[in-house]
């Protein structure tokens, strides 16, 4: 199992609350508990918080199996170094047409959030750029015209998920954004 906090600020009690049950899950099943470091949201990222969770995770009596700074065999353990791992999945995702890119501006995806919840909608990405054609993306994408990779989620039909507590939940697929 592992644990992934995230590097923008102080611990937080729910990271080591996890991290205690992980740690205790991971020992209990002869497994191992790795430390990743989610530090995706660059802007707000600190050096100084990636250790002080280091801190934080050892006060608490914790080690790790493997992890940025003890290493291991599935490294990199910082989110922000596995990229050239993500891109190479992403581009055969949206090859296979099971994603695609996004090329909607911040500002854009604001105002659409904004109109779904003045009109009571429940807020999410409305598919806008789905449907550009793979060579005007690849064209695009090639000239550094900022975007991202969406996931193609069905347009129709239902997921079924047993969960231990409520048993069988049925979600109509037009609940769920192309995140």
């Amino acid at each position: 199992v592992r644990i992934a906090p995230s590097p923008t600020g102080d611990p937080h009690v729910g990271t080591a609350y996890i991290a205690l049950f992980n740690y205790v899950f991971a020992k209990q099943h002869g497994g191992k508990f790795i430390l990743r470091v989610e530090d995706t949201d660059q802007a707000r990222a600190r050096a100084d918080s990636e250790g002080m969770i280091y801190d934080a995770l050892r006060w608490l009596g914790l080690s790790w199996d493997e992890g940025p700074d003890v290493g291991g065999p599935y490294g990199p353990y910082r989110q922000s170094e596995r990229a050239s791992i993500y891109q190479t999945h992403a581009a055969m995702l949206v090859g296979s047409g099971k994603a695609y890119r996004c090329f909607c501006t911040g500002e854009r995806l604001a105002e659409v959030r904004a109109a779904q919840m003045a009109a009571k909608q429940n807020p999410g990405y409305d598919r806008h750029c789905r449907a550009i054609a793979a060579d005007e993306s690849t064209r695009r994408a090639a000239t550094g015209e900022p975007h991202t990779i969406r996931l193609a989620t069905p347009l129709a039909g239902h997921v079924t998920v047993h969960d231990t507590l409520r048993g069988e939940v049925v979600f109509d697929v037009t609940q769920i954004d192309d995140q």
